[in-house]
């Protein structure tokens, strides 16, 4: 708090909490925090009151400091059941209406209904409504229950001291002088019938997560009462069941392109058209719509994001323009139309460079090359998919992190969930191990990102939901934004599961104008979606590969997606995380581990090195092999860049698996099992480990009475009683989260998507369960994947 006058300018002075201050010179009074009652500080209210009646200089109290200046009003305070603690509570600002993520730590709080006349309150909680801060109607003070000096939390408040300063330099008569107080109250989006666009058929980079956000849109959209037209082609897809309440009134099996909306325009006449919802395929669609005149011709209002905002994240050239507006970092890169002109922007810049197409899906187009040669063969080909590349500079080695950013009509902006690549910059996210949240950040550069997606996304005037990914270099707070997703992405629906928001439903809400602390969270059922989850887990997304299907194809992978599938697991540790998400992949992978899928062995002339080094879809297989070999976490980490601290917690795993290799199974105690379970071995690998069976390991760990523990998805910090019905299992527990009385039916998912199956076991799992749930029956779903639509 000190730092954050003192770097305003201000000169401070320290004095003990019982001084009384009536009598010094000062151009402003300052109440900071402190623990307990606040009634207990009898003597601090009494000196503070001698103040208020006396004196006019501007006051501003944080945390305590609202207690004390409230009770010296003539207030009352009361004791919080449990009270507001963390760094993801919502406040208010009454006199704007705006909401703010907020850190808190306080028991108690001001009973807002006995503030004298004059006193009012300035911001309240968006969950339970308490005071958090009050403000003097006709004279220069104001106060704030939370912290805004933010250390470590949030920085969407700081700009509080700013107004504590300006009133001092102004000398204003009240905060409403110096806050800009006019409410911006968006009006609902008057529609009555949306247009929603799916992604059309299944592809690398475009699969199940947009069945998952369409569906969950137009359950939103049918919330509201709003007819629905869905198009999509995609007969195996939940989006385009014929029956149901949650289904769109009219489904059309045709292609997503403008000529065929265009006709489903003319015959529906829509006046909404929600594009955020269907991929790059209805992003694009509806963008030459909009240059067509179509939309305008037939009066359809684009809901959520602009068609402006749309282009300006899609085209490079004018999406470098923006955030140089805002003095926000890219890499140095040139936008280009032709293969010469690519050529000419990579000498400029120097070798070796990145491409990315403009209007692309997973990565298409893209791809790191070293010399002109390569980059006049990868122009050529995506020149012949999009109309624009970008030539960047390469960023390899450094981090890439993503942020999943919401924001609705008044300007209310929260980050749901950050993750973090596994893979240095280079690999394409569908094609890289991702974990959430990041585990490798500090407190700083995770702020100083989030700080960044809030002001880049409201520069840009994204409404709903967003995707931005960024370049973190690891040696220092350097940092580029590489680009953002206006629209639901396969990290969205990620996202959501790995915390139970659901950011296509919200996305859809915020389209109507509706705003955040409005919407209900889907967590706790009572409290506001305007918060940011807080994870006590970590999640690890792994992708599927089919490469092996199709000979002679290369296992290389890189900036452009391959994989056809993903999966997601959620546990106490990384260890335990990461090997369950391992084994999901594959029937015949058994956690991290030097064999190969599939009953593979190494080739004759197999080179170690070059296979850690080169990323492949079995490369994290190679760097167990390395680590079981004795090659040191930091040899690795200079080969692949992948940060240290993934690399000590892969290699604990092999010292573990190295421990209990050559042991019987007899004598392996209750520690040793409990310690192997906590760090995610499967009873199979152990017992392939001690010369046993699966079978018998798990009849040995019964005995010892070790077994996993139901957890229940809590993003509230326990501040809340958790509704949700998204469940996991784990070993690093003490007590299930709930109780199992309600003998349902479990329906079992097909496991990641690839060749065969995909989003047609989708449909059949969410028939199914809707189908027993009409016949009264309770239902238990068992999934390994992220994107699909299960919460039905």
């Amino acid at each position: 708090m000190i730092r954050s006058l003192v770097k305003r300018g201000a000169e401070v002075k320290l004095v003990p909490w019982n001084y009384d201050m009536s009598r010094d010179e000062y151009d402003g009074l300052f109440i900071s925090n402190g623990p307990g009652n606040p009634e207990f500080a009898a003597e601090a209210v009494k000196n503070l009151r001698n103040v208020l009646d006396t004196r006019n200089e501007p006051l501003f109290g944080i945390c305590m400091g609202n207690q004390l200046t409230s009770l010296a009003a003539g207030a009352r305070s009361y004791k919080l059941p449990f009270g507001n603690r963390g760094q993801n509570q919502p406040v208010m600002n009454v006199l704007t209406g705006k909401a703010f993520i907020t850190s808190q730590n306080h028991g108690y709080a001001i009973d807002s209904n006995t503030l004298p006349k004059g006193w009012k309150s300035l911001f309240i909680n968006a969950n339970d409504n308490t005071n958090e801060g009050i403000y003097h109607e006709s004279r220069p003070i104001f106060t704030a229950q939370f912290h805004p000096e933010h250390k470590g939390g949030p920085t969407d408040t700081e700009f509080l001291f700013d107004t504590f300063m300006a009133m001092i330099k102004e000398k204003a008569q009240n905060v409403s002088a110096v806050l800009h107080t006019v409410p911006k109250t968006p009006q609902r989006i008057d529609v009555k019938k949306v247009l929603v666009l799916g992604s059309g058929g299944l592809s690398i980079g475009q699969a199940g997560e947009f069945d998952y956000s369409g569906s969950q849109a137009i359950k939103a959209l049918k919330e509201e009462n709003l007819a629905t037209v869905l198009m999509n082609p995609n007969i195996a897809s939940v989006q385009t069941n014929a029956d149901g309440e949650k289904q769109a009134d009219s489904v059309y099996f045709l292609p997503v392109t403008p000529e065929f909306v265009t006709e489903v325009i003319e015959r529906e006449k829509p006046d909404g058209i929600l594009l955020s919802m269907g991929g790059q395929t209805a992003l694009n669609c509806g963008v030459q719509l909009y240059q067509s005149g179509v939309l305008q011709k037939h009066n359809v209002q684009v809901l959520g994001t602009s068609i402006e905002t749309i282009i300006a994240t899609e085209d490079r050239d004018i999406f470098a323009r923006k955030l140089q507006e805002i003095n926000e970092k890219i890499a140095p890169s040139v936008a280009v139309k032709s293969t010469v002109e690519a050529l000419a922007a990579a000498e400029k810049i120097g070798y070796p460079v990145m491409l990315r197409s403009a209007y692309a899906l997973g990565g298409l187009g893209s791809g790191l090359v070293d010399n002109g040669e390569q980059l006049q063969s990868l122009a050529d080909r995506a020149l012949k998919i999009t109309s624009q590349i970008l030539v960047e500079k390469s960023l390899q080695g450094w981090k890439e992190v993503e942020y999943e950013v919401v924001r609705d009509a008044a300007d209310n902006c929260i980050t749901v969930c950050n993750m973090e690549n596994f893979d240095p910059l280079g690999i394409h996210t569908g094609d890289s191990v991702v974990v959430a949240p990041s585990q490798t950040l500090s407190n700083e550069e995770y702020h100083m990102l989030r700080e960044t997606a809030i002001k880049t996304v409201r520069h840009m005037g994204i409404v709903g939901e967003c995707n931005i990914q960024y370049a973190l270099n690891p040696k220092s707070l350097e940092y580029c934004i590489i680009e953002i997703n206006a629209r639901l992405s396969r990290s969205s629906a990620l996202a959501s599961k790995a915390t139970g928001y659901p950011l296509a439903f919200i996305a859809a809400k915020l389209a109507l104008g509706i705003t955040l602390p409005e919407i209900r969270n889907a967590t706790t059922q009572t409290t506001s979606a305007c918060f940011e989850p807080s994870l006590d887990y970590i999640v690890t997304k792994i992708p599927r590969w089919d490469l092996d299907r199709f000979h002679g194809t290369s296992k290389q992978i890189g900036s452009s997606m391959k994989s056809v599938g993903e999966v997601m697991a959620i546990g106490r540790t990384f260890e335990e995380s990461m090997q369950k998400a391992l084994r999901m992949t594959h029937p015949s992978i058994d956690g991290f581990t030097h064999e190969l899928p599939i009953g593979k062995t190494y080739e004759r002339d197999f080179d170690l090195e070059a296979s850690v080094v080169m990323p492949t879809n079995t490369r994290i297989h190679a760097i167990a092999k390395a680590l079981y070999e004795g090659y040191s976490v930091e040899r690795i980490h200079d080969l692949t860049a992948i940060d240290c601290w993934f690399l000590h917690k892969l290699k604990r795993i092999v010292d573990l698996e190295k421990e209990v290799e050559n042991m019987d199974s007899k004598h392996l105690t209750s520690e040793n099992m409990q310690v192997m379970k906590e760090a995610g071995f499967s009873d199979r690998r152990l017992g392939s480990l001690l010369g046993s069976t699966e079978d018998d390991i798990r009849l040995q760990r019964i005995a010892m009475n070790i077994r996993p523990w139901v957890k229940q998805i809590d993003t509230m910090a326990a501040e809340y009683p958790a509704a949700t019905n998204y469940l996991y299992c784990s070993y690093n527990g003490m007590e299930h989260d709930l109780t199992f009385n309600d003998h349902g039916t479990m329906v079992l998912g097909c496991g990641p998507y690839h060749i065969g199956s995909s989003v047609e076991f989708d449909w059949c799992a969410v028939s199914c369960i809707r189908n027993l749930r009409q016949l009264g029956r309770k239902t238990v779903s068992l999934s390994s994947v992220g994107n699909e639509i299960f919460d039905c």
